[in-house]
């Protein structure tokens, strides 16, 4: 995944709660063998409604998505973020997420960002009505802001979550961060002992 420090960008109103991972990408897309074109799908069911607001054209380009509260239950289909990704959204900003969803989040390099419901309440007023403002996603500060609405608050982040973010880590990067440590390891092992070194 990608290294994030700050991420800024216009937002999308999804005033919406209990937003769930079926509805985020219906099943009927977990057909699909590879990790990309998700985005495709992402509300698809919604999206056939033409006044929902990812068809509104104001929006077009956005890049953090700003939802109700509880977003994200229901199955723990990694899916759904790389729908969101896919999509083209960087960062999710939501009173509450689920938690399997905000670790999925986390583990594929979408910034989960929750904020207190007052605050997510006037962000989803203030894009709605303008919808040119611009949202600053500070992942080293722990920061959101919104100068154009008034807003600016931190959000909680775990220090391991927000190393994976700086560095650009997954789980395989964490690993290889002790690559050393392990090939010390395995030198030090008895040679009957199984290895990962080959031959």
């Amino acid at each position: 995944m990608d290294a994030v420090r700050v991420h800024s960008g216009r937002a999308v109103p999804l005033d919406r709660s209990d937003v769930d991972t079926d509805q985020i990408i219906p099943s009927d897309w977990l057909k699909r063998v590879e990790r990309t074109g998700f985005g495709a799908g992402l509300f698809s069911e919604w999206r056939d409604d033409r006044d929902f607001v990812l068809n509104d054209e104001r929006y077009a380009g956005a890049t953090v998505l700003v939802a109700g509260p509880n977003f994200g239950t229901g199955s723990s289909r990694e899916h759904a973020v790389w729908a969101i990704q896919d999509y083209g959204f960087a960062a999710v900003v939501s009173e509450r997420f689920a938690d399997i969803f905000r670790n999925n989040c986390t583990k594929n390099g979408l910034i989960p960002v929750e904020v207190p419901g007052e605050v997510a309440r006037a962000l989803l007023a203030a894009i709605a009505q303008d919808p040119s403002i611009e949202l600053t996603i500070d992942v080293e500060r722990r920061l959101l802001s919104a100068p154009a609405a008034g807003i600016e608050v931190e959000f909680p982040l775990h220090d391991a979550t927000r190393h994976r973010f700086l560095n650009g880590l997954d789980d395989i990067g964490l690993t290889l961060e002790r690559a050393a440590d392990i090939e010390t390891f395995e030198a030090s092992r008895p040679i009957w002992y199984p290895s990962t070194r080959s031959g």
